[in-house]
């Protein structure tokens, strides 16, 4: 686990996430064409739990799981 800190506009917000999923979303950042830090403001914005970490957490599992084809279908 590693601490990272994110800007926030006049303020820097501190994140410890394990290095897999600061990495993943370094990628997710990318694929959008944004900073990580725009991206991290934006699930910052949007997210429904009282702790960014997992919130981050949970944003990436959504994403790669999104990837997934849908196997119910034959």
């Amino acid at each position: 686990m590693r601490s990272h800190s994110i800007r926030f506009g006049d303020r820097t917000k501190g994140v410890t996430l394990e290095d897999a999923f600061w990495e993943a979303l370094k990628e997710i950042a990318r694929r959008h064409r944004m900073t990580i830090s725009d991206l991290v403001r934006e699930i910052d914005a949007q997210r429904q739990h009282n702790n960014l970490s997992s919130a981050l957490r949970l944003y990436v599992l959504g994403f790669y799981r999104s990837q997934i084809p849908d196997l119910a279908d034959p």
